[in-house]
C-alpha cells in the first residue's frame, strides 16, 4: 500500500466519541450494572465490558464503577448522569517541529498508549488510522470499540472506532484520541485530526511547526 492510497481517506461516517460522557446507572441485576450513555438505549453491562467508551470496573451493591479516559467515577441506582472524562489540559512539549522526507510526507516515530509506532501526517484523515495488525501488536482491544462504515480509495470498509489513552509525538503527548482500526495493511499509523487539531500548525519550506493549543 502507497502513501497515495493512505492520503485519499476521506472523512468518516460516523461521529468521533467525546471526550467527557455522561453516565447514568439506571438498574442492578446480580453483578450486572444497566447503564445509560449520553442519553442512549440501556444497555446490561458486566465487570470489565466497554460500551461506547465507557468501561464498567465493578458492581457493589446499588452502586457502579466506571472508568472512562483513566477517570473513574462511582454511580448510584436513580441518582442523576454525572459527566465523567472531560479532559484536561495536556501536559508535555509546547511545541513539535517536524522535519519533511524526500518525498514531502511527515513521518515522526511516536507512541501509542506507550507502544512505538511510525506515523504519517495526514491532515485529511478525520481521526488518527491504524491497522488491525498495528493495533494487534501494540496490544489494543479493538474489538471493543464501535463498529463504523469508512470510504477509501479502495472502496468501503468497515473499521472499529476506538479511544487511544494517549499519543505522543516527541515530548508532546495527548490522550483520549478517537482513532479508527481498519482491517487494510497499512505501512504506517496516519496521524489525523483528532490530534492535530490539539496544536496550531504552520508549514515553512520542509519544516512542519505545530504549537499546542489550551
Amino acid at each position: 500500500m502507497n502513501a497515495r492510497w493512505l492520503l485519499a481517506l476521506t472523512s468518516l461516517l460516523a461521529t468521533p466519541l467525546s471526550l467527557a460522557q455522561s453516565v447514568a446507572l439506571s438498574g442492578v441485576a446480580g453483578s450486572k450494572a444497566l447503564l445509560v450513555i449520553d442519553a442512549a438505549a440501556p444497555k446490561f453491562m458486566s465487570a470489565g465490558q466497554t460500551h461506547l467508551g465507557v468501561k464498567l470496573v465493578n458492581v457493589d451493591g446499588e452502586t457502579a464503577l466506571v472508568e472512562v479516559s483513566g477517570q473513574r467515577q462511582t454511580l448510584r441506582v436513580g441518582d442523576a448522569p454525572v459527566s465523567v472524562g472531560q479532559r484536561t489540559p495536556d501536559p508535555g512539549a509546547q511545541r513539535i517541529v517536524l522535519t519533511a522526507d524526500s518525498q514531502g510526507h511527515f513521518m515522526p516515530p511516536g507512541q501509542i498508549n506507550g507502544r512505538a509506532v511510525r506515523f504519517m501526517v495526514d491532515t485529511g484523515a478525520t481521526l488518527v488510522i491504524l491497522s488491525e495488525s498495528d493495533a494487534k501488536r501494540i496490544n489494543l482491544k479493538y474489538e471493543q470499540g464501535q463498529k463504523v462504515r469508512v470510504s477509501t480509495a479502495n472502496g468501503g470498509a468497515i473499521g472499529y472506532q476506538v479511544k487511544l489513552d494517549s499519543v505522543k509525538v516527541g515530548d508532546a503527548q495527548v490522550y483520549a484520541v478517537p482513532a479508527i482500526v481498519l482491517p487494510q495493511a497499512m505501512p504506517y499509523v496516519l496521524l489525523g485530526n483528532s490530534f492535530l487539531t490539539r496544536f496550531q500548525m504552520q508549514r515553512q519550506n520542509d519544516q512542519l511547526t505545530l504549537e499546542r493549543r489550551y
